[in-house]
């Protein structure tokens, strides 16, 4: 790797680094504060639900001001969009806000992610391949997943002991307080290389073409085609299940106040990934095809999240957990090398948007209905409906 594209990677891995400690702060105890606000199960994961139709409504107009203004101009707008929204679901915990108002602020917490998802992963790609760089990707997305996995690991960590500590809000504050510092971080090292914006089209104009793009290069195109079509249910199952987990162990474990406890089994989940980025190029260069990789990850991910559900014992549950999520992060970047080789650059961010809408379509359906089945037939059935 030359110097430039060394270049490009740290920035890449910087700005990974802080967007997934700030997000972790609240992974870990999420579901518990949306519970303690005085939400059921159902409206819990409706309220996720919402969260992620925010995301499938804005991921292709977001999709259209990184390709049209740029992705750093995406990047700097997500920042300040989820650290407002994020400071108003800790005021509607405050105030014990009626479910309607959790629906739209969760909206407007999928409007924020957007402006992250496709744009940064563009923006790395393209400014790896205007620097000269030739290797496999899997290499540069592997060391970012393990720096998100020790983000996580803090965060997640940090973000329940600060809960146990004090109150289940002041974790949203914190990643109030990093996101604006990302926001400097961003504004300072990040610059569009390689791509120049086209700002030529008005916006509804550019979001039907983007949108036929994303279409023809995504589900029109048969390589990624079976990719985006999983998408929905992988990923619905996936929110589903990582948060429905947070409720699910503090229950094994038979205190429901511990949310040290559920902020330590989200950062096991982390240190998965940590090993999972790192296995991927290994992994790699020991399977021929990616799209085997892939199908098998899956498999067996969906076995041992069904384990997961019907055990009784709380520290074969935590081993379960971390192996399914070390077998799912050895997969993801694999996953993202395959698609990005697959999309021309002009399109990137907006076809790895809408490959984002496309998995977060599912949890608009999957969560609510597994929270109803949560809430009357108990966590364990749940999650063993949602794998099959």
């Amino acid at each position: 790797m030359n110097a430039a594209a060394r270049k490009i990677q740290r920035v890449y891995l910087t700005l990974t680094l802080g967007n997934t400690l700030a997000a972790s702060f609240i992974w870990g105890i999420n579901t518990l504060f949306l519970l303690d606000a005085g939400l059921s199960n159902f409206e819990a994961f409706a309220a996720n639900a919402f969260f992620t139709a925010g995301m499938v409504l804005f991921e292709v107009p977001t999709g259209v001001v990184a390709d049209g203004w740029g992705r750093r101009t995406s990047f700097l707008l997500g920042t300040v969009t989820l650290a407002g929204s994020t400071y108003l679901y800790y005021l509607l915990w405050q105030w014990k806000a009626p479910f309607w108002s959790w629906a739209v602020v969760s909206v407007l917490l999928g409007l924020g992610f957007t402006f992250f998802s496709g744009a940064v992963e563009a923006w790395l790609v393209d400014a790896l391949h205007f620097s000269g760089y030739s290797d496999d990707l899997e290499a540069v997305f592997g060391r970012g997943q393990m720096v998100s996995g020790v983000a996580t690991l803090v965060g997640s960590a940090a973000g329940g002991a600060l809960a146990q500590a004090t109150t289940l809000g002041v974790p949203f504050l914190v990643r109030v307080g990093v996101l604006l510092a990302m926001f400097g971080v961003a504004f300072w090292l990040m610059h569009d290389v390689g791509f120049t914006p086209d700002r030529s089209s008005r916006p509804l104009a550019a979001t039907r073409a983007v949108l036929a793009a994303s279409i023809d290069n995504g589900l029109k195109n048969p390589p990624v085609r079976f990719v985006m079509l999983a998408a929905p249910f992988s990923v619905g199952v996936g929110f589903y299940a990582f948060y429905a987990l947070q409720p699910y162990l503090l229950e094994l474990y038979g205190d429901p106040q511990a949310y040290t406890v559920a902020g330590l089994a989200a950062a096991l989940v982390a240190g998965s990934q940590i090993v999972g980025g790192w296995m991927a190029p290994v992994v790699r260069r020991l399977v021929r095809k990616r799209t085997t990789v892939l199908i098998v990850s899956s498999a067996v991910s969906s076995l041992l999240l069904i384990a997961v559900g019907f055990t009784r014992v709380f520290w074969l549950a935590l081993v379960l957990l971390a192996v399914w999520a070390l077998i799912a992060a050895a997969g993801t970047p694999v996953r993202q090398a395959y698609l990005n080789d697959m999309i021309p650059s002009k399109q990137r961010a907006t076809v790895l948007s809408f490959d984002s809408l496309m998995g977060s379509s599912g949890g608009i359906v999957v969560q609510p209905l597994l929270g109803r089945t949560a809430d009357a037939y108990g966590y364990p059935l749940s999650l063993a409906i949602g794998e099959e």
